[in-house]
């Protein structure tokens, strides 16, 4: 059970805006009616020693008062959505209004509760949802709701910090962009902080006209649908046994352009598949969420505040998929990602406008596999001042069967696979012997 000792409002520590609104692009407005990102990290509770080095020997103020000043930076987050109507069309349109209302900050404790009970199961224990906020809370609700929250809990033997973001105003990348900058701060390394965010939208100009014009998505009635029972369980993967599954699929092609995110995920899909147990004619499809930064014409900064994120989908049969093997399955997906070229990308924001599209998974989906998150993120170089993180967990946040986030593991060059899938399929997944004979266990 996990009881809160106290809520407060966290806000910049100075309010000096560069500019109180910011446009949301496409990108962003998609999202509109999904769930915000969660993310939260483990750490062991710091000693007496380590906590008389911080601000005035009380963690929780230290963590408020490191926040506040990472909101200097980060001052959209303590904004709110603001929405306009535009009678000329019926519909309506989105920014970010940099209104200073403050983010949620709640310090929290799950008495009885050890870091074992949460890493130690093999399916992800249910009282880790209870460690965010904003669960069941759709971007949308933003106009009123905070769009960071942070909560902070303390187990027996140790502390978890669970950030919720508005998944509306970013994505992975500023989420950990942000969530870095809040640990460097944190631990007094400001001389090494990183690059500010970028709030400017001059990088669409030519491309989108501001603002952008949408169906008028709060008056939508859309039928709840209640999910299936589902289960979490993470997969780890050792830098060793990638390399091997990256050779494999190499070699069965006959190339060297397989990568090793691919060949984990032609791996990871051909299992899922075995273990739903479809009939050999049956459509599966992979769905890749992959960055755009780097794939717009001129890039994007690094540093772009707000989403950039598209994706491609793989379709196959399941009998192709288990037939053909790791190479094919692996193949499949780089020709798939090596297609998203800056044209494609630019066509999706000019479709986009003339046609705004939500992403939305209150419908059920079949035979789907859905990857999102990244490798790549800086997760385990968070340290808020008494040392690196354990574990990461994610929060509820839009759970649904074939949900697949990807996070770097704890060991340089591992990576973790976080799988929400129909438990008769984790169960036959574990039983796998050909996919678990490259699970670290």
């Amino acid at each position: 059970m996990v009881h809160v000792l106290s809520t407060s409002t966290i806000r910049p520590t100075s309010y000096n805006y560069s500019t109180r609104r910011i446009e949301l692009t496409p990108w962003d407005l998609c999202f509109l009616t999904y769930g915000p990102i969660q993310r939260g990290l483990i750490f062991l509770k710091p000693t007496t020693s380590q906590e008389q080095k911080l601000e005035e020997n009380n963690v929780i103020h230290h963590l408020q008062s490191s926040l506040s000043r990472a909101l200097d930076i980060f001052y959209p987050l303590a904004g709110r959505l603001a929405m306009i109507e535009n009678s000329e069309d019926n519909t309506s349109s989105f920014f970010i209004d940099c209104n200073n209302h403050g983010a949620q900050f709640v310090h929290a404790a799950a008495e009885g509760t050890t870091m074992a009970d949460i890493l130690g199961p093999i399916y992800l224990p249910q009282i880790v949802d209870s460690f965010f906020l904003m669960n069941g809370v759709l971007n949308c609700k933003g106009i009123s709701k905070p769009l960071l929250s942070v909560q902070v809990t303390e187990l027996v033997d140790c502390i978890f910090i669970g950030c919720t973001i508005n998944h509306a105003v970013c994505d992975g990348t500023t989420f950990w962009h942000f969530f870095n900058t809040w640990s460097e701060i944190s631990r007094g390394t400001c001389e090494k902080l990183q690059l500010h965010p970028i709030f400017e939208r001059s990088h669409f100009d030519g491309i989108i006209n501001f603002p952008v014009h949408i169906p008028n998505i709060l008056e939508e009635k859309t039928q709840k649908w209640v999910p299936p029972p589902l289960k979490q369980r993470y997969f780890h993967f050792t830098e060793e046994k990638i390399a091997e599954l990256k050779a494999k699929a190499n070699n069965e092609m006959g190339t060297d352009r397989i990568s090793s995110l691919q060949a984990l995920l032609g791996h990871f899909w051909r299992s899922v598949t075995r273990s739903r147990c479809l009939e050999a004619d049956e459509e599966v499809k992979c769905t890749i969420a992959m960055g755009t930064r780097q794939r717009m014409q001129p890039p994007l900064p690094k540093q772009h505040f707000g989403n950039a994120v598209d994706s491609e989908r793989v379709t196959s049969t399941a009998g192709e998929l288990i037939e053909h093997g790791l190479g094919w399955a692996a193949w499949r997906i780089n020709n798939a990602l090596a297609s998203k070229t800056p044209h494609e990308v630019r066509k999706f924001l000019d479709e986009w406008v003339k046609n705004p599209r939500m992403v939305n998974f209150s419908r059920p989906i079949s035979n789907t596999l859905i990857l999102g998150s990244s490798p790549r993120h800086n997760v385990y170089g968070n340290d808020f001042g008494w040392g690196k993180p354990v574990a990461l967990r994610s929060g509820a946040g839009t759970k649904f069967d074939g949900r697949l986030l990807v996070f770097p593991g704890k060991e340089e060059g591992s990576i973790d696979f976080e799988a929400c899938l129909l438990p008769e399929t984790l169960v036959a997944m574990g039983e796998d012997a050909e996919f678990m004979e490259a699970v670290a266990t």
